[in-house]
């Protein structure tokens, strides 16, 4: 248990350390909480997810979260959970500018396996080619190019990032999906993987009362040899400021 707690305390503070930054009226920002009490297929994934995004100064913003779930053969997720963490760094190189320099960093359970990738983001929304035609969708999008990975792998992985919200106020004001879907390539993998595997989540959420949501969330984990697939349902709160 004090090894639990010292990792949850560790990542909790990673992810809430920018917030030390956004006491000032003038940032925006988002925190929300995810658990998933049922999960369909695969028993090992997330079951606990916390978010935190939000504007920094100087053009400057923050995206980060942490997964918690239980791990194979080692207890249950109380005992002994293992983690993914994602922290995001991003800058708005020029005011009117659709594009951001993207750092990111993850920390993962097990011995040197984290990892930094650095590139640049494409927030469609804000180009002027595609942004009133995605705005009329009620759809915001965005795809990262992680150009560049520093880790312990002698190839060089890369990587594209698609982030994704619509909202359907023709239907709902309560409604709506979102999710991503990563692409690595370049990676040397065992035999029975795919050349250049996917990892993707929706998720379709109902609020149900003031910050409640109801979630159901379809995963798609192409790093597993097996149960490829899952659904996980669950509660999520999300409080604005």
């Amino acid at each position: 248990m004090t090894i639990w707690l010292a990792l949850v305390i560790r990542h909790v503070a990673l992810l809430l350390l920018p917030m030390v930054m956004l006491l000032s009226p003038a940032r925006a920002g988002v925190l929300d909480i995810n658990l998933y009490p049922y999960l369909s297929d695969v028993e090992t994934d997330s079951a606990l997810t916390v978010n935190l995004a939000s504007d920094l100064p100087a053009g400057w913003s923050y995206f980060g979260f942490i997964n918690l779930y239980k791990q194979e053969g080692r207890g249950s997720l109380l005992e002994n959970p293992g983690y993914y963490s994602e922290q995001n760094l991003r800058w708005r190189f020029h005011p009117e500018s659709a594009f951001d320099l993207s750092f990111q960093h993850n920390f993962r359970s097990g011995s040197d396996n984290d990892r930094s990738r650095l590139g640049i983001r494409w927030r469609i929304n804000d180009s002027a080619l595609l942004g009133e035609r995605l705005r009329a969708w009620h759809l915001r999008y965005s795809v990262t190019l992680h150009a560049k990975q520093w880790d312990r792998r002698p190839e060089s992985v890369w990587q594209l990032e698609h982030s994704f919200r619509l909202d359907f106020p023709w239907l709902s004001d309560r409604l709506y999906l979102a999710g991503f879907i990563d692409h690595s390539f370049n990676e040397s993998l065992p035999k029975g993987f795919p050349a250049n595997p996917i990892v993707a989540e929706a998720q379709l959420g109902w609020r149900i009362r003031g910050g409640w949501y109801a979630v159901a969330e379809y995963r798609l984990n192409q790093y597993r040899r097996s149960d490829v697939n899952n659904l996980a349902l669950g509660v999520e709160y999300r409080q604005p400021f």
